[in-house]
């Protein structure tokens, strides 16, 4: 019977939302945490009979049967998380669209809205890196570096990084680097809030000066932009499905015992 394979197409479907939801709710408090969401898609149908209507006779519609759903993908929604304000000079949130892009020892670029930087000291100098300590890049892709003895590390709304250095005289540093992608709904998650650039996403498009529509915040970062109670609801509604599922593979092993009983 179809509706044994259709009804378990269903449950399989049904278990990688609930995955996906559980994913969601367990990163509710990940600094620039977005939220996934299951996309789904019919399979293939059995055409049983075709439409066929010559002159006003005839069947004007199609009998066909399906045979289930498959998952096609998981995209997530980067919308804004809230600000959070956390008194911390070193942690910036970005509000509007964009990312940091960071540069791995291997010389790979990532990507991440998580703002909660540290630095790394090497001798007499003080490097913005991630809580990985990867390396945050500047506008011109070059480390952002802290001579020793600086102190009172300022982030304007359009990234510049200015410290007071042991004169007393304020420097500039950087422009911390800001990059969008045309469809950032292609980026590869690698963990640790960290993106990749892909195929699908496209190359990164530097946002300079001139077009930046994004600005900074120091001393904030950005919240997950999970709603818990919009999250339960789709796991009840998972849930849910997942049960009628199961009760229709029931259902149709009801009708084979019947079958197999006629007999008797």
């Amino acid at each position: 019977m179809r509706a044994l394979w259709t009804a378990a197409s269903g449950m399989k479907s049904q278990q990688l939302n609930l995955d996906t939801i559980s994913n969601n709710l367990a990163n509710v408090n990940t600094t620039g945490y977005k939220r996934q969401k299951v996309e789904f898609k019919d399979l293939l149908y059995t055409t049983i009979r075709k439409a066929d209507l010559n002159d006003g006779v005839g069947s004007p519609v199609n009998l066909q049967v399906g045979h289930g759903v498959m998952p096609m993908a998981t995209s997530r929604v980067f919308t804004n998380g809230s600000l959070e304000a956390t008194e911390n000079p070193l942690d910036v949130a970005i509000e509007g669209e964009g990312f940091f892009v960071a540069e791995t020892p291997t010389g790979e670029f990532l990507y991440t809205r998580d703002g909660s930087f540290k630095l790394s000291v090497d001798m007499d100098e003080m490097r913005l890196v991630t809580a990985d300590g990867y390396t945050i890049l500047s506008e011109f892709d070059d480390e952002i570096v802290f001579m020793e003895g600086m102190r009172d590390i300022s982030i304007s709304e359009m990234g510049l990084v200015t410290a007071e250095n042991e004169d007393g005289e304020i420097e500039e540093i950087a422009t911390i680097k800001l990059a969008k992608f045309i469809n950032p709904e292609g980026l590869e998650s690698v963990g640790r809030n960290l993106y990749k650039a892909t195929v699908a996403s496209g190359e990164e498009i530097p946002m300079e000066d001139e077009n930046r529509t994004s600005t900074l915040r120091q001393r904030y970062l950005e919240t997950s932009n999970v709603q818990v109670i919009d999250e339960m609801v789709r796991m009840i509604t998972a849930q849910r499905a997942y049960e009628i599922n199961s009760k229709s593979i029931q259902t149709a092993d009801e009708m084979l015992g019947m079958a197999n009983n006629l007999k008797r």
